[in-house]
């Protein structure tokens, strides 16, 4: 028997959903300097790995929400949860670098699945401010991901090679899909007959692009995540080739930023619900402000040290981890039926 989509163990399992996405790309972060050596490539090939994985996860967006509200949030979330599966052993097969890429790309529209439609779950269940305190707490706990997937992913490195990473990536796809198969309700009561007609879809999409309340959130997240995916794309050369820090310190170092996340998210969930969404927002943007400054002051004074890049990427995460949570529920707020 399935259980309540308001109890613990639902919520549980969202997080973890919506962790999918940062777990699959910084778990093999530490490998990224490796794989430029294994497949005798460029830096830039290599990082194209996490490129097009972010490419297809942003892509498939396009595609989960329509389906989820024609199908339901179950059906697609256990669809888009195999793909990853398969994508995830592919990833670990793969015999060069340009099939790599290609099965990075197969596991990102799987993976897309678990934090949309997970966000999607949540603005079900719970209304608009109520939705922001209970993603902010799930961005608290899921951060433990990233926190623990470096310095994990730098040990199977070391111990196992860079495939170890992708065949635990496989192994964690398959339990969430059986949890979802056992645990996960639908919560999805205003299906939409007609949300996978184009004329629809475009409807929709045309009403969101020109409602410039959407339209600011969504550039809120555009502008965190560019800023989020700049560090994480870029640390592990930096880090590891750039200051010589090895794979599992560089693991540490990426948990002491994440750190910073958590207590962000932490605060969202704590003052949002007396403060309001958009002073959140405001308050992580100052923060997060503060925090790229003084890592671009550090680097213009040639100060070359692993605590020079830590420390100021800590204080963007913390306000990251205020802007995102109330960002995400601001934005799907006020559209249920198109959550």
């Amino acid at each position: 028997m399935r259980d309540h989509p308001e109890s613990l163990r639902v919520s549980v399992l969202l997080t973890m959903l919506v962790a999918l996405g940062p777990i699959s790309t910084d778990l093999y972060l530490p490998t990224l300097p490796a794989l430029v050596r294994v497949f005798d490539t460029t830096v830039a090939t290599s990082q194209l790995t996490l490129s097009v994985f972010m490419a297809g996860f942003a892509l498939a967006q396009l595609v989960y929400g329509p389906l989820s509200d024609r199908f339901g949030r179950r059906p697609v979330l256990l669809g888009g949860i195999v793909l990853y599966v398969v994508g995830s052993v592919l990833c670990l097969a793969a015999p060069s670098i340009g099939l790599l890429i290609a099965a990075r790309l197969i596991q990102a529209v799987g993976a897309c699945s678990g934090p949309v439609l997970g966000r999607a779950v949540v603005r079900d269940v719970h209304g608009r401010e109520r939705a922001a305190k209970v993603l902010a707490y799930m961005a608290m706990a899921m951060a433990l991901a990233p926190a623990v997937g470096p310095m994990i992913g730098g040990a199977l490195t070391v111990w196992s090679g860079w495939r170890a990473c992708f065949a635990v990536l496989a192994v964690l796809g398959s339990l969430l899909l059986g949890a979802v198969w056992w645990g996960l309700p639908e919560t999805n009561r205003l299906r939409d007959p007609e949300a996978m007609k184009p004329s629809r879809l475009a409807a929709h999409y045309l009403h969101l692009l020109g409602d410039r309340i959407f339209m600011g959130y969504v550039a809120v997240v555009a502008f965190t995540f560019a800023g989020l995916f700049s560090f994480i794309s870029g640390s592990p050369f930096v880090l590891i080739d750039g200051m010589g820090v090895s794979q599992p310190v560089f693991g540490l170092c990426f948990g002491v930023v994440v750190i910073g996340y958590m207590v962000g998210s932490f605060g969202a969930a704590r003052l949002t619900m007396r403060l309001g969404i958009d002073r959140m927002i405001s308050v992580g943007g100052l923060i997060g402000g503060v925090g790229g400054v003084s890592g671009l002051a550090l680097a213009l004074a040639g100060i070359a040290e692993p605590a020079a890049v830590v420390g100021p990427m800590a204080v963007v995460m913390a306000g990251a981890g205020l802007v995102l949570p109330n960002a995400f529920a601001g934005a799907i707020g006020p559209y249920p039926g198109m959550a």
